[in-house]
């Protein structure tokens, strides 16, 4: 394991089954059209898993001779790769997340860790975080902030802003936002947005469920 999931894990048969039943947003509904014919046809050509499946579709000559398959087309393997590739967000930069300072950030850069995939591995275990404040000088409580926004960072679709919201709410783990009731946290999130005039507008409740699915398929490494 590690911070990202382990795609070689997730069968081509296996993700075929979550799109079936995944919230997505409206501009990737298509992924649920089809789906026994197209990833039947994914199988009989070879492919086990999704990273098998990624691979493949990141290969233009591949790409452009799978377009041509009837059940398949551009507009829908395009769609595909960027949903399959939101399964590996990418990093956030610790200088970017706010309350940090920036001679924590310096500290931490100084030994080669300037993201949150970067981190990840130092802060598993209390020991490691413990290990890492005394090696660097940092506070032990501003490690631990920084351990559960790399924690929230490893969800898809959160950067920097939406892992400090859910940090300030309190849902400062990925097993916290797994656990999450949608609508609640729906409401809990857009009250702080617009109490805290983050931006203009509101995260809608199916992008909530999004959140809170996605959460449940991360493996509970962090120990707090």
């Amino acid at each position: 394991m590690g911070y990202y999931i382990d795609l070689e894990k997730i069968t081509i048969d296996d993700y075929r089954i979550k799109l079936e039943s995944a919230y997505l947003p409206p501009s990737r509904m298509i992924l649920k059209e089809k789906l026994d014919e197209r990833f039947g046809y994914l199988k009989s050509i070879g492919i086990k898993n999704v990273k098998g499946l990624i691979q493949l579709l990141k290969k233009k000559d591949k790409f452009t001779e799978l377009s041509k398959v009837d059940c398949l087309s551009g507009d829908y393997l395009t769609i595909l790769l960027r949903e399959l590739n939101s399964t590996l967000p990418k990093p956030n930069k610790l200088a970017d997340f706010i309350g940090i300072s920036k001679n924590t950030i310096d500290k931490l850069e100084k030994i080669g860790i300037k993201n949150t995939e970067e981190l990840y591995g130092k802060v598993i275990k209390k020991s490691d975080r413990k290990e890492l404040a005394d090696s660097t000088g940092i506070d032990y409580q501003d490690i631990l902030e920084l351990t559960k926004l790399t924690d929230l960072s490893r969800i898809k679709w959160v950067g920097v802003t939406y892992a400090q919201i859910l940090y300030d709410l309190g849902v400062d783990t990925v097993e916290r936002v797994s656990k999450s009731a949608p609508v609640d946290l729906h409401t809990r999130v857009n009250q702080f947005i617009k109490e805290k005039n983050i931006f203009k507008g509101q995260i809608g409740l199916n992008d909530i469920k999004i959140l809170i699915e996605a959460a449940t398929e991360i493996p509970l490494e962090i120990e707090y």
